[in-house]
């Protein structure tokens, strides 16, 4: 008799030890997925802004055209990207085509931003002034919500392989969430405009 519940004993320690193995694997998957969503947030902010600037451009820029369709072209890309990433953040795929769509995006603009500075009334227009500022902002909020997401990627991946964490993710098919990394992330800065 005592030998069957210091068995059903162990049973019930083991059992609640797997719940919290698994609820703590949940609990980082959600945390990566919300972390996720700050960046969504801040990316659609910055894709909404573009249109507004190529538009102000236009009136400025018009033999820059090839410029300003490369900009609308991969900002579309980058809105692909972004759908398909929202979809199953921390895959490994999504954050690939993800991070090559924002690389694309962020060289696009960097052309415009510099073709801009041979125009003067279009440095002197306001509303560019304003939509430039606002990109910066973005662009700062973008980047702390991409470590917040690698942050809780990299904790979730940290839980996962542990012993003997990795076990129980291994039955319930907790697979390895990708970081978002942008592939020059060293030599990519926000793009500067000076409106003098």
């Amino acid at each position: 008799m005592w030998a069957g519940l210091i068995f059903l004993g162990v049973l019930l320690v083991l059992g609640f030890w797997g719940v919290g193995i698994y609820n703590n694997l949940v609990r980082g998957r959600r945390g990566f997925e919300n972390a996720f969503a700050q960046i969504d947030v801040q990316l659609t902010r910055r894709y909404d802004l573009i249109p507004n600037l190529v538009e102000i451009a236009k009136g400025y820029m018009a033999h820059e055209r090839d410029t300003l369709e490369a900009v609308i072209k991969a900002r579309n890309q980058a809105v692909s990207g972004l759908k398909s990433a929202q979809a199953s953040p921390g895959d490994a795929g999504a954050m690939a085509a993800l991070a090559g769509a924002e690389g694309a995006l962020t060289g696009a603009l960097g052309k415009l931003f510099a073709l801009s500075e041979s125009y003067p009334d279009l440095k002197a227009n306001q509303n560019m002034m304003q939509l430039s500022e606002e990109m910066t902002s973005t662009e700062n909020k973008v980047a702390f919500a991409r470590q917040a997401f690698n942050d809780a990627v990299m904790h979730f991946n940290v839980t996962r392989e542990m012993f003997p964490n990795t076990i129980i993710a291994g039955m319930f098919n907790f697979k390895e969430a990708a970081l978002l990394k942008i592939e020059d992330e060293v030599k990519r800065s926000v793009p500067q405009v000076k409106f003098s």
